[in-house]
Formats: C-alpha cells, structure tokens, sequence
C-alpha cells in the first residue's frame, strides 16, 4: 500500500460529516507505519477505545470509515473468526464493528456491520508478521496475493454496504 497524507486519509471517509473527520485522531506512528507491508490502513482511537477507523486503497483514491465496536462482554472464552482476514483469536481478539451508513441512511441511524481483527491488523497476520497464537491462521494452499485479493474484495464489499443507500 501507498503511505496516505494525513490529507488523503481525512478526506477519504464516506459516513463522517467534514467536521468529525477534521476531529478525528489519526495515528501517532503514521509515518513509521509498515505501509508495504498493509493492504489498508486501520487503527482504534486511544482517547475513545470503541471507536476505530479503516482507510482502503482504491483505485489511486481512499475510502474511508468510521467504525464502533460493539460491546464484547459476551463469548470472551471462545475463540472467534475475523470475517476480512480469516484469522482466528481467542477472548476479544475479534469484534463486531459496526458503521454508520453513508447519506441520509445513515442519518436515519441505519447501519452494518462485520467482524474484524481487534487491532485492525489483518494485513500484518496474513503475512506472518504478527501472530494471534497457535492455529490462529489456518493452513491454505491460496498464495499470499490470492489472500490478499479475497482480504480486500471483501473489505470492498464491506465499504460497499456503508456507501449504499439502504
């Protein structure tokens, strides 16, 4: 992935008004991020823990969303799936996060939902170069470019949902 201008990235977002994307907290570390190593940028806000953002390459373009996690007291024992990656993690490792819908859907409260890696580091674990335990990734005969093409058609089609009028 391209490294993203603090420009890029605030502009990028599809279900936040002009003034929640000037506000938003971007990362600290943006510039010593591993960006070739990303397929797209994702990060929790420190000062607000349920919220998190994933930026997506797109075309020579960004899209961008703001997202809530959803309250994870529940099934903290077992071990859950992220739905992008495919990554298995025991506890919270895995949480639903949900975003508004773009436009006047959004306005009207509707929003969807996924479940995602906790730190928003699927890239990193598709490539080995973070670890969520043993038999955390599963055995695949898929090569790396394979997985990444499946880890973004479906982030693609997840931004898809928010962008679409309900």
């Amino acid at each position: 992935m391209q490294e993203l201008t603090e420009t890029q990235i605030r502009t990028s977002f599809v279900n936040a008004t002009k003034g929640e994307s000037k506000r938003l907290v971007l990362p600290k570390d943006l510039t010593s991020r591993p960006w070739a190593d990303l397929d797209f940028l994702g990060w929790r806000d420190p000062a607000a823990p349920q919220r998190a953002y994933l930026v997506v390459p797109d075309g020579g373009s960004a899209t961008g969303v703001a997202l809530r996690l959803a309250d994870s007291s529940a099934g903290r024992r077992r071990r859950n799936m992220c739905a992008v990656c495919l990554t298995t993690h025991p506890g919270d490792g895995v949480a639903l996060m949900t975003a508004r819908r773009a436009g006047r859907s959004g306005q009207l409260g509707n929003s969807v939902g996924t479940y995602l890696c906790s730190d928003l580091a699927c890239s990193l674990y598709l490539r080995g170069l973070r670890s969520a335990g043993p038999g955390a990734r599963m055995q695949e005969s898929l090569s790396l470019e394979d997985q990444v093409d499946r880890l973004l058609a479906r982030l693609h089609a997840f931004l898809g949902s928010v962008a679409r009028e309900a």
